[in-house]
């Protein structure tokens, strides 16, 4: 029930540097952002293709977003989770437990796609999400760069 590799997820510290570097170096197009309480964009999608992303958080907007603390940044540590993306994930959930997978709880998350949590055995944190009629991933947003 893997379809494909959903996103990889970093932080920043310097999301105008991120933005020009895959928008204007790479060419990458912005899908979406994700905007915080006070309508800030802290969150960009970057288009790589076959609904894959690259994911990229301004560090403090989101841990004042989601909690969290802000950590300095050097080479190696912005990297944060991968997502995968796959269908029928509720089934996939029950596979997994049935498997002795700890699996968090299924929610909506702020990009309008469901999503579950699971740790690899090193503790890596793997996303799995499931995209619906109503996803950013699939409907791009308004608020595009």
């Amino acid at each position: 029930m893997i379809r494909q590799l959903a996103h990889l997820n970093f932080v920043t510290n310097d999301l105008g540097r991120m933005i020009e570097f895959y928008v204007n170096k790479l060419g990458m197009k912005v899908k979406f952002t994700l905007n915080n309480r006070k309508g800030q964009p802290f969150g960009y999608y970057f288009e790589c293709g076959n609904t894959t992303f690259i994911e990229v958080f301004d560090q403090a907007l989101a841990a004042e977003e989601w909690g969290g603390k802000v950590e300095e940044l050097t080479a190696g540590t912005r990297y944060r989770h991968f997502c995968l993306e796959v269908t029928g994930l509720d089934e996939y959930c029950r596979l997994l437990k049935s498997k002795g997978v700890d699996v968090t709880d299924i929610t909506l998350g702020m990009d309008n796609s469901r999503q579950a949590w699971i740790n690899d055995p090193d503790g890596n944190a793997i996303e799995l999400m499931e995209y619906g009629p109503s996803s950013l991933q699939l409907t791009g947003s308004k608020e595009q760069q």
